[in-house]
């Protein structure tokens, strides 16, 4: 049976690489590859350091690679799309048309936000001001939930991890102006408390240009209760573990977590109350630290914190001082940008954040031809195979274990391209000139959505991502892998490559994906999406073995002199980068179909392979923001994600010939090899 099945995916894989009358390209930017440092010495370098040497980050970006650039040659299309649908003379009022032209047109016209200043806030502001007693604050809490600025606590609409039958609302922490705790915490690190205190700067600035006479000390207020709000923040490595975070609370013991809260009004104004009989709390013991710091604090300060929260959600979408006065921050300090994109990329994404799929739509309509589709389902579908007999031959799976992994694999569901329907957006209301008023109705009618699910089935065509999003994803409570249309183009996927730069590119990407419902976080779940554990001791002992190795190899790693990668966040990416890889490499291999390669520009297939990967990390990213991704983001840095995982691959070093000694080795006892 086992032959068998290798046979079918050969002849998959060979169709779907197909007989090429015309010679295919390699795929390899040569003009990239620094020959001066040796693969076997800095895989990443070797094949980057001209490119890195060569390219500057533009001005108005933190960071500058591939991702980047795609996302960056994707936004004129976009812009396109926006000012026809802006340009049509046929559009009627209510139609996407309508919606997408006139949110731009808002956001266009500078003049418009000059004249109305602070107009748009006034309704929030009054809200703010009228607190006179704190049990008016679960109301305003909720209210701020709607709108999306940050309170805090908030909530989230999903799958109950244990009964993905239906949806529930997620209680979480929130309340922080920065991106992590550590930005309040970490008295050692003086880059940190610099950044906090130019920050407590910023939150003066901008209440003095509101009009508030007493800007510096209500900032210290802000700054002072936000970080209290940061000690009770769970880290972000505690929040990586969905056992711990799964908390379920009936709605009549909430009192107990949190005694005197006025939760009915809370469950009331967001709109949850009465459809459901039990929350999931996922960080208690905030909740329960968040109610005594309510208590504890003044009202005052309460009411300033409110007031700049407000002021800091829609300071983006307010006239030129207050817009200049954010970016100064959260650009120039926080990520090291020296000057805002310009305003019609700045339009685009706003544009792009509240009508994603309606863009989407258009955008696929014009620029995601359906052999791309076609070719992207084969492709994932011999990956899913690879990774199948991949788990038939784990050395450190036992049988029991590797037939519930089997089975979880063939109940994967994929999504390529773009969704089978479309987010109908006729609810919500876009007026051409009120920009901040069309940014506060689309995150109400994104929450309303949201809150819109609990009690009814689960919709499994619903999609996290626009087609125009540069990325893909893996959702473990509906075991499915997602790919968006825009991702299937160079550095990704070149139709005029060879198969091994592709099966090195998205073919790793994919394999990515579908290691994510392997890593220590996906694993936990089963093929129905529902947190169980379905290991036996052994193999949890086997696993968790392998997972140490890794953490420790990539903790060594530092992006920024006196900062690590941190290898325990970043530990189920990792995973995913190393077993994407290791699955990709297979798959290419069982699609040459026992034949060798063609040498193309003197680089065997093999070697095409590992440079095609390498180049999807090709990126270079200022140290302000890489501090930030160091903070907050699961994924290690680009050169890591290259490096790190290759280090681990056994057919990187057959296809470069890295030996003992070389910088790049790692003893075959010290490599980890998961699926």
């Amino acid at each position: 049976m086992k032959a068998h099945l290798v046979s079918a995916l050969m002849l998959a894989l060979l169709a779907s690489a197909g007989v090429h009358a015309e010679p295919k390209t390699s795929g390899v930017d040569l003009g990239g590859i620094d020959s001066s440092v040796r693969p076997q010495d800095n895989f990443f370098l070797n094949l980057n350091g001209k490119w890195l040497a060569q390219t500057e980050i533009p001005s108005d970006k933190s960071s500058w690679g591939s991702f980047e650039k795609l996302d960056d040659d994707t936004k004129p299309q976009l812009r396109a799309i926006i000012e026809a649908a802006a340009a049509d003379p046929n559009k009627q009022s209510g139609t996407d048309a309508q919606r997408i032209g006139d949110f731009f047109a808002s956001y266009m016209d500078e003049a418009r936000l000059e004249e109305l200043r602070l107009a748009p806030l006034k309704a929030d502001f009054d809200r703010v001001a009228a607190l006179s007693d704190k049990r008016m604050i679960p109301a305003l809490i909720a209210h701020f939930n709607r709108y999306g600025y940050t309170a805090p606590f908030g909530f989230v609409i999903h799958q109950d991890n244990k009964d993905s039958t239906r949806y529930v609302a997620d209680l979480v922490q929130d309340g922080l102006s920065l991106p992590d705790r550590d930005y309040y915490l970490k008295k050692s690190d003086k880059k940190l408390t610099d950044t906090l205190a130019r920050y407590e700067q910023h939150v003066a600035n901008m209440l003095s240009l509101a009009g508030n006479a007493n800007a510096a000390a209500d900032a210290r207020a802000i700054v002072a209760l936000e970080t209290d709000i940061a000690r009770l923040h769970w880290t972000k490595v505690e929040l990586r573990d969905p056992v711990k975070a799964y908390n379920k609370v009936a709605i009549d013991k909430l009192p107990k977590l949190a005694p005197g809260y006025d939760w009915t009004t809370w469950l009331n104004d967001t709109g949850i109350g009465g459809k459901v009989d039990y929350v999931i709390v996922s960080q208690p013991s905030y909740i329960s630290g968040f109610n005594k710091l309510l208590n504890q604090t003044p009202l005052a300060t309460w009411k300033v914190y409110f007031q700049w929260q407000v002021l800091h959600a829609n300071a983006p979408y307010l006239a030129r001082d207050f817009a200049q006065e954010n970016f100064a921050f959260y650009g120039k300090v926080l990520s090291g940008v020296n000057e805002q994109e310009p305003r019609w990329k700045r339009g685009v994404n706003a544009t792009d954040a509240a009508l994603g799929e309606a863009l989407g739509k258009l955008y696929v309509e014009q620029h995601f031809p359906a052999e791309r589709k076609a070719r992207m389902e084969q492709l994932v579908k011999n990956l899913l195979a690879a990774f199948g007999q991949s788990i038939d031959t784990l050395d450190w799976m036992g049988p029991e274990t590797r037939k519930q992994a089997q089975a979880k694999l063939a109940k994967f569901t994929t999504k390529i391209g773009y969704p089978n329907k479309w987010r109908d957006y006729s609810a919500l209301v876009v007026a051409k000139d009120d920009l901040a008023g069309n940014v506060q109705r689309s995150h109400a009618f994104a929450y309303a959505k949201e809150v819109n699910k609990l009690g009814k089935p689960i919709d499994r065509d619903e999609w996290g991502m626009t087609p125009q999003t540069v990325n893909a994803y893996y959702n473990p409570e509906l075991n499915e892998i997602v790919f968006p249309a825009v991702i299937l183009q160079p550095p990704f996927f070149d139709a005029a490559a060879d198969d091994a730069v592709n099966y090195g590119a998205i073919g790793a990407v994919i394999g990515h994906e579908i290691s994510h419902g392997f890593d220590d976080q996906g694993a936990q779940y089963d093929g129905d999406g529902n947190l169980r554990d379905w290991w036996t001791k052994a193999d949890h002992k086997n696993f968790a073995a392998k997972t140490r190795m890794l953490v420790k190899q990539y903790n060594a790693y530092s992006p920024v002199k006196g900062y690590h990668v941190n290898g325990e966040l970043t530990l189920g990416e990792n995973i995913a980068d190393n077993s994407g890889a290791a699955i990709a490499y297979k798959a290419y291999l069982l699609s040459l179909g026992g034949k060798p390669a063609p040498v193309i520009d003197g680089l065997t297939g093999e070697q095409r392979f590992y440079m095609g990967f390498g180049q999807v990390w090709r990126a270079k990213i200022r140290d302000a923001q890489q501090i930030v991704y160091l903070k907050t983001d699961p994924h290690s840095p680009d050169q890591f994600r290259a490096n790190g995982t290759v280090r681990n691959q056994p057919g990187f070093y057959q296809a470069f010939g890295v030996k003992p000694g070389d910088k790049m080795y790692l003893a075959p006892k010290d490599r980890v090899i998961m699926w």
